[in-house]
């Protein structure tokens, strides 16, 4: 609460203080006592607003002490200040109760109530940070419960071939200890249990360890910096360490990061759509509106706001707790597989549901044997039942695993680790991934359109160049600047600014602000000895035009406190605020008229200073009537027409180191990259060339570079013939960028945008990959983002993309692993059953093959790093097909080979190796797994014969291979019972891998075959069969 003591009149002044506030001197004529009363009370009220305004109409005490030099003024507090607490901050804000805001103050009433200085905001010792959270709460939010561990085991259960599986094990554990006894016969159905329990661990741990995954991420996206004032300095600090008390500067694009009070700022406006549903956007002011809600988004203006409830206290804490995180997003590639996997599954089926009939009608007809050669079935009166039952069960069991082998659920599975590891990977790369769809869509991008400022360069503003008049002024020739314009300069740097000025000693001093912004001020304070304190004091800012992407240009109206005159200042793109100027001012002071020939050599210099790579920015003044600066709907307008030039700068902004390469990296790719800037066509020129974007010889003539409002002006057909050819964009807005966007998109392009300003978000939507800026991006342009570039450089886009294509084929890779594996397993076990009566892989075997080919084949082949050979083709278009004839090839080829002679071991290996049953059956499976394993190998690389080229790189894929070569020498070698195999020796283990390592020269062989562009699929006329 405001607890005014006194109002003091010193020397015809009048000041008010209340508490610690200090406010300004007011001129006041001293007559008499009534006089002094009636001008007191207008004093106080127009300095401190409505709430003093209520306590002077309730309690009209006040005493003067009359002077003749000056007066005392007494003001009765109309109650005594009560400790607020958060119940009642809550109640206030959530119900926008602007009485009884008043009642308790106003903001500056409640700032002291909270021991917040307004100025300098809170102390920040730890003490006093954490007795505020103790008694106010910390700003985080209660969300529901993470999935655990077991949610993903039962969700594994869901799947209803495990289901089949698991009572198929559970009859045959029965049954089996009923026929052989507890000791011998549980092996069947246990191992069956065990295999399962295996394929369901794994499936699980995978699935938690990838939700945990996104919750981290999660956590990273949530983390905003937001900029507050502690101990009177500007100070960036987490979202999650705001503390009530806090005073927070906000300005366009800034999310509100808790709910509080409007303290001081101007055109405040915000978006509260995400609270109220309401499109419009709402004015927040110091008395009709000073309510602020978290998770809003400021969309004009800047301000100050006072914190009053942080976490589970604020509406949208409330509105968070109860709704879950989690992403549930499915990628496109995503949706394309399980299309794939759906039609791998139909055939599947199909396969086992003919190996069932065949294998029953043989069983039941006395065609199949046991282990000792006996009829399994001899009729129904001699065949125990049990025995019927058993071999049922079995030939049930081998149905349905060759269901589980043939449905490649490791499709999805791969997917989800390729995201999850390449979006680990990307954040160490600085891009945080917000969007899955983001990763696999980046690796198709065809176009890359991008800001100049912060991207491709630095983004370390320093004014190189001063020009006064028609003449450059330079380190110590800035003293002979007139002092009328210096106290002009002062005033237009120091006020129509959002950055600030924090003077750590005599002659240290800390900026903060925009780069832009903070360039301006440190050359002011540095060069021009501005002393911004001094200038705040000497004037009251009346209205504020901040500044936007599309104007590009601020503007101010001041009133100078010591004769009352008004003025406007403007600073923005030099040659949009030249147009602006009807007069300039000379070196020493003078004002000239600003001719056709002046205005043409301001041109010039202009021209000169962006050819030189540098952002021209100018200032501009006028003095106006204050009668004129309401409008018929009583807004207040600054006068933009007639002014003076102040003076002319020029901001250097380096190009980054290495984005020349990354630009030819992204071209090389067949990337096309293109500039987007506010900056004018000169600059904008200089820069690209610098970049490497545009070539030395191309010129504006050409097409390659146009300006904003010439592409606008374009009809739709002149747009679309041209936008290719455009290489640079100056002089653009959000709306340009926009438009070029949907053009792009219109002629099939897969456009990737960047951006970082709240204008630029309907941009970063459109497109179908949406960079936004880690640093200077807005919270609005972020979150219509799909990926976050954390350093804004243009060499982490490069990254991106790089990684993009690497997901794309790593899936690719994983698939043409996965078919083969499929076409193999389906086609061997399909001829085996039809011709032998028999399947020469148990369901235990193939529960094994399914793991290798599911997990640990999507684990190995999914987190191949990217490599600069990715660059080297051309980007995948829209309608690719996800299967290319060069995996057909290498896919149906190694899987032709496995056939013939896993078949040739089915039908005549007990002969050629003079060996029994159960070995020759332990051959087929050792051989068939190893040929997987050394298959992987093959699937490294589609396309380079070299398969092993960059092995050493992969520890991963070398561990994983290594993992499942020892467990399977474990499954041939100790667990017999388990997977019903037996020992093999030396020369059958050398044959096993002399067989699958044949994969190797075949796979070298099979890609010397050229195979043609054209998807195989094309020549086919789907819609003829369809007919048919």
């Amino acid at each position: 609460m405001i607890r005014p003591e006194f109002i003091r009149g010193v020397n015809q002044s009048v000041k008010l203080r209340a508490t610690s506030s200090v406010y300004k001197i007011v001129h006041v004529q001293p007559q008499d006592e009534h006089y002094h009363s009636a001008i007191a009370c207008k004093i106080i009220s127009s300095i401190c607003g409505l709430e003093i305004c209520e306590v002077l109409e309730k309690h009209k005490k006040i005493s003067i002490v009359p002077s003749s030099a000056t007066f005392l003024i007494n003001i009765d507090q109309p109650c005594k200040n009560s400790e607020v607490n958060q119940t009642l901050l809550s109640k206030v804000v959530k119900e926008k109760n602007l009485k009884e805001l008043l009642k308790l103050g106003g903001a500056k009433g409640i700032a002291v109530s909270l021991k917040t200085d307004e100025n300098r905001g809170i102390g920040g010792a730890v003490e006093d940070i954490f007795g505020r959270q103790e008694e106010f709460g910390t700003n985080a939010y209660s969300k529901p419960p993470t999935k655990g561990f077991l949610y993903f085991v039962l969700e594994a259960f869901k799947d209803p071939t495990i289901l089949i599986l698991l009572v198929c094990a559970a009859l045959s554990l029965g049954f089996g200890i009923k026929e052989n006894g507890p000791k011998e016969g549980w092996y069947d159905g246990g191992s069956i249990f065990a295999a399962v329990y295996l394929v369901i661990s794994i499936s699980a741990i995978s699935n938690f360890r990838q939700s945990r995954q996104f919750d981290k991420l999660s956590k990273v996206s949530n983390n905003i910096q937001i900029e507050i004032v502690r101990n009177g300095r500007r100070q960036q600090i987490s979202i999650f360490d705001i503390v009530v008390g806090d005073i927070v500067c906000l300005k366009i694009g800034d999310q509100v990061p808790a709910d509080g009070l409007f303290l001081d700022g101007h055109s405040l406006q915000v978006d509260e759509s995400s609270m109220t549903g309401e499109s419009d956007h709402v004015e927040i002011n110091q008395y009709r509106n000073p309510f602020l809600f978290s998770g809003t988004k400021v969309t004009d203006g800047y301000a100050r706001m006072l914190i009053t409830s942080v976490g589970m206290n604020t509406t949208w804490g409330e509105m968070m707790s109860s709704i879950s995180q989690e992403s549930n997003e499915q990628t496109p590639l995503q949706a394309r597989l399980n299309k794939l996997t759906s039609s791998i599954g139909k055939v599947g089926l199909a396969v086992a549901f003919l190996v069932l009939l065949v294998l029953l009608v043989r069983f039941f007809t006395g065609n199949t044997t046991d282990e000792n050669g006996d009829k399994e079935f001899s009729g129904f009166g001699k065949t125990k039942v049990d025995e019927v039952i058993n071999g049922v069960l079995g030939i049930i069991a081998a149905a349905v695993t060759i269901v589980v082998v043939a449905i490649p659920e490791g499709l999805p599975l791969a997917v989800t680790l390729t995201l999850a590891y390449s979006m680990k990977r990307m954040m160490a790369d600085q891009a945080m991934v917000r969007r899955l769809s983001a990763c696999e869509t980046m690796g198709s991008a065809t176009t890359i359109c991008t800001d100049k400022t912060g991207t491709l360069t630095l983004n370390r503003m320093k004014i190189t160049k001063f020009w006064l008049g028609k003449e450059t002024v330079e380190g110590k020739s800035y003293t002979s600047i007139a002092a009328n314009v210096l106290e002009l300069l002062h005033q237009g740097v120091g006020l129509n600014t959002t950055g600030s000025v924090y003077r750590s000693s005599a002659s240290e001093f800390e900026f903060y602000g925009s780069p832009t912004e903070k360039a301006i001020l440190s050359w002011a304070v540095l060069e021009l000895n501005m002393d911004i304190e001094k200038v705040k004091g000497n004037c009251s800012i009346m209205h504020v035009e901040a500044f936007n992407s599309e104007k590009k240009r601020s503007g101010i109206s001041m009133k100078k406190v010591e004769d009352d005159t008004v003025h406007a200042h403007w600073k923005g793109a030099a040659e949009m605020v030249l147009k602006m100027c009807s007069h300039y001012y000379d070196l020493e002071g003078n004002v000239n008229s600003l001719n056709d020939f002046d205005r043409m050599k301001f041109e010039r210099i202009i021209q000169g200073m962006a050819a030189s790579s540098l952002r021209c920015i100018a200032f501009a003044h006028t003095q106006v009537l204050e009668a004129g600066h309401a409008n018929p709907n009583g807004q207040q307008k600054i006068q933009d027409n007639g002014l003076t030039l102040l003076g002319l700068v020029g901001l250097k902004d380096p190009c980054r180191p290495g984005v020349k390469r990354a630009v030819e990296d992204c071209q090389f790719a067949g990337v096309n990259v293109k500039m987007i800037t506010g900056d004018n066509v000169f600059t904008a020129t200089a820069i690209a060339t610098e970049c490497g974007i545009l070539k030395l010889n191309e010129e504006m003539d050409d097409g390659s570079v146009v300006e904003g409002v010439e592409f606008r002006n374009y009809t739709e057909e002149e747009r679309m013939e041209k936008v290719d050819k455009i290489c640079v964009m100056a002089r653009s807005s959000p709306f340009d960028k926009l438009l070029m966007v949907k053009c792009l998109k219109k002629k099939g392009h897969v456009v990737a945008v960047t951006g970082d300003g709240t204008n630029d978000a309907p941009a970063l939507k459109e497109a179908d990959i949406g960079l936004s800026m880690g640093i200077q991006g807005t919270e609005v342009a972020k979150e219509s983002s799909d990926i976050v570039i954390l350093d804004d450089n243009f060499s982490s886009l490069a990254t991106v993309l790089r990684w993009g294509r690497c997901v794309y084929n790593n899936i690719q890779k994983f698939i043409q692993f996965q078919l083969t594996v499929n076409v193999a397993a389906l086609t061997i076990n399909f001829v085996a059953a039809v011709s032998a009566g028999e399947v020469p892989l148990t369901a235990v075997q193939l529960l094994w093959v399914n793991l290798i080919m599911d997990t640990l084949g999507a684990l190995a082949l999914a987190t191949e790093k990217p490599t600069m050979e990715l660059m080297e083709k051309p980007p995948v278009g829209r309608k690719e097909p996800l299967i290319t004839n060069v995996m057909w090839r290498n896919l149906l080829v190694q899987a032709l080979y496995q056939i013939v002679v896993l078949l040739t071991l089915q039908f005549k290996g007990k002969s050629i190796f003079s060996v029994s049953k159960k070995v020759n059956d332990t051959l087929i499976f050792n051989t068939f797994v190893l040929c997987q394993v050394l298959n992987e190998f093959n699937a490294r690389k589609l396309e380079k014969k070299n398969v092993f080229e960059g092995i050493h790189r992969n520890k991963l894929f070398l561990g994983i291979i290594g993992i499942t070569i020892i467990l399977q020498i474990v499954m041939v070698e100790f667990l017999k019972k388990f997977a019903d195999t037996e020992r093999l020796n030396w020369s059958q283990w050398g044959f096993c891998i002399g067989i699958a390592a044949a994969s190797w020269p075949i796979g070298w062989l099979v890609k010397c075959i050229r195979v043609p562009e054209r998807p195989i699929f094309s020549y086919v006329n789907w819609k003829k069969l369809r007919c048919m």
